[in-house]
């Protein structure tokens, strides 16, 4: 099986500007799709960007609303899967939420986020109670979580424990958080044995300041790619291979004794 040439979309886009975010996308695809990607992944809320403020429930739209069609559009014409942020409406309630789309503009998936980060999230959105989210693409399984929740390590764990080789992270991880991008997620990567593609926002944005430093982490806990501070936009390959040959060499998740964790929980 081959790599899945995977696409970080490092950027915070234009916030408040839909049709904006839209175009910064399709030009992403673009340059994803001539290097061989088959999987653009864009960070948390990029449809909208993030410190829109009081206008998430204005902007907020269903999960097969106009932004997704959008979305699905840009990946049919270029011929890869879309992995994208938004807030999602459903009846009056909001979710910080993140939608996966494949290349014939199916969508395969949507998640929303069950952790809240801080006041701005907590007062516009209702967090998700689905912990594991998955699909398959291109013999992978690949599954999403969004931003604060990579950084529970239980999350994560369910994750590996539900098969899944490559996790989606679109994040919007604000300063002085550096290290979360820096070693927590090539860490996660490594104890759960699968591949983590971590995509951030960039600079000042209202009240934030996104630090970029996306990257797609891979199971032997180094960075297989990784962004510096600005809009970038970088490739790396999850591996199928390598990946099973690190699973088949470390031990962590065959000699887990979950008798002794129920205390955890």
């Amino acid at each position: 099986m081959p790599p899945l040439r995977t696409a970080l979309l490092q950027s915070s886009g234009c916030p408040g500007d839909v049709a904006a975010n839209l175009k910064v996308l399709d030009e992403a695809a673009g340059r994803a799709a001539a290097t061989g990607a088959g999987l653009l992944v864009c960070p948390e809320m990029f449809l909208t960007g993030y410190a829109i403020g009081d206008d998430v429930p204005r902007l907020a739209e269903a999960a097969d609303g106009p932004g997704a069609q959008a979305v699905a559009e840009i990946a049919v014409r270029h011929g890869l899967a879309v992995l994208y942020g938004y807030p999602e409406r459903d009846g009056e309630t909001v979710y910080n939420a993140a939608q996966l789309v494949d290349a014939d503009g199916r969508r395969l998936a949507n998640y929303r986020k069950t952790h809240l980060f801080g006041c701005f999230e907590q007062e516009r959105f209702t967090p998700g109670d689905q912990q594991v989210v998955q699909a398959e693409l291109n013999g992978l399984r690949l599954g999403i979580v969004i931003c604060y929740d990579v950084e529970f390590p239980e999350n994560v764990r369910a994750h590996a424990l539900a098969g899944t080789d490559l996790l989606l992270v679109p994040t919007a991880l604000m300063h002085p958080a550096e290290f979360v991008a820096r070693s927590v997620v090539p860490v996660r990567a490594f104890e759960n044995q699968m591949y983590i593609a971590y995509v951030n926002r960039t600079g000042p944005e209202g009240e934030f300041e996104f630090v970029g430093l996306s990257c797609l982490a891979g199971p032997d806990g180094t960075a297989r790619a990784r962004a510096g501070r600005d809009a970038e936009l970088v490739v790396g390959d999850a591996d199928p291979e390598l990946l099973a040959a690190s699973r088949a060499e470390n031990p962590y998740l065959r000699d887990r004794r979950p008798g002794l964790y129920t205390s955890l929980v």
